[in-house]
């Protein structure tokens, strides 16, 4: 089968279909724009959370006697609506604030415009491309558990790109009511509270008051592996969540993923709580190694404290990280952090 090329298209061309396109879609009257919040993503789809409501609403159609009563959703503050998308917005995600148009004939609308972010959560995909996951965060809520068996590594990649988003973090440990006091976990609790981040301990069914206080009036996002507890959190803070759990299997210790979309739940008078997909990998190679370090408070003031300047701070001759290891001033394990995430970032960079 031959191969068709595609056309390459001068800058002269370029500019006239743009042009075009905008002709286009400033064709669409934003005179009864509404105001509103994307709480899920359905590919080509999001579902729209009504904020405001019409000056004028639509007047529901009239029927005679004997007719069918025709298909009629009111427009009202809090009602969600499937919705598509004007092609000339950016990708949606969900937490963000849009304009969008209701179409109560239908029970469908059309998002015409996205306010500006004040922040964004995004991580590479399997095809190395940055993809975003969810929007106007202003907390992100890292869940980890004595099972599945938590992972350092992973936890540190969260803060990094946590730390490049500039979103504040929270860690909690979870089903706290598994282990015993001298569990080698508190560890892991200690040394990251050490570091100045804040920590805070949950039980599978206990009393979540505390880490309730503590979210009202932020817009949360929960990340962590699966089977942690973060639907189960979610559900026992917000009671109509119907966020569905599963159970860890026994056979692998391994999460199984019961979250497929990442989805917006109210929360209190002015807050929200994001689940997103439970995710073993959290891929940051499209980051910078400064990016990287900036990640890593502890490691930042080293650098550049090393005899030589292109040091690769492994088995290095004079190395400020590797005494600073070696003397407990740094952890090992957060400096094996470090090097990986950039070993990682060396090697797609040398791909590309």
């Amino acid at each position: 089968m031959a191969l068709i090329r595609k056309r390459r298209l001068t800058e002269q061309q370029k500019r006239r279909i743009q042009k075009q396109h905008q002709s286009r879609q400033d064709e669409i009257d934003t005179s009864n724009d509404l105001e509103g919040l994307v709480v899920q993503h359905y590919g080509r789809q999001l579902e729209v959370q009504a904020l405001s409501t019409p000056l004028n609403h639509p007047e529901k159609p009239k029927v005679k006697d004997n007719e069918p009563e025709p298909f009629w959703k009111p427009i009202e503050i809090g009602s969600v609506w499937r919705c598509h998308t004007r092609t000339n917005l950016e990708l949606l995600v969900t937490g963000d604030r849009v304009k969008w148009q209701a179409d109560p004939n239908t029970g469908l609308g059309i998002i015409t415009a996205i306010h500006e972010r004040k922040s964004l959560l995004t991580r590479p995909d399997r095809y190395h491309k940055v993809k975003p996951v969810a929007a106007n965060i202003s907390l992100i809520v890292i869940v980890f558990a004595p099972l599945p068996e938590p992972a350092p590594m992973l936890i540190d990649r969260y803060l990094v790109a946590c730390q490049e988003a500039d979103i504040p973090t929270l860690l909690v440990l979870n089903k706290v009511d598994l282990i015993q006091n001298d569990h080698e976990i508190y560890t892991l609790v200690e040394e990251y509270r050490r570091l100045g981040y804040e920590v805070m301990l949950t039980q599978s069914d206990g009393d979540l008051t505390p880490l309730r206080t503590r979210l009202d009036g932020e817009t949360v996002a929960f990340v962590g592996q699966s089977g942690v507890g973060k639907s189960s959190l979610i559900n026992t803070i917000v009671p109509d969540a119907s966020q569905k759990t599963n159970i860890i299997s026994e056979n692998s210790a391994l999460g199984q993923h019961t979250t497929t979309s990442t989805r917006l739940i109210s929360f209190g008078e002015n807050g929200a709580l994001i689940d997103s997909p439970g995710i073993r990998e959290f891929g940051l190679w499209h980051l910078t190694e400064d990016a990287v370090l900036h990640g890593f408070p502890e490691i930042f003031p080293l650098i550049g404290s090393c005899q030589f300047r292109n040091c690769t701070h492994k088995n290095a001759k004079n190395c400020a990280l590797e005494k600073a290891a070696n003397t407990g001033e740094i952890l090992p394990r957060r400096l094996e952090s470090f090097l990986r995430l950039c070993d990682e970032i060396q090697a797609a960079n040398q791909k590309t």
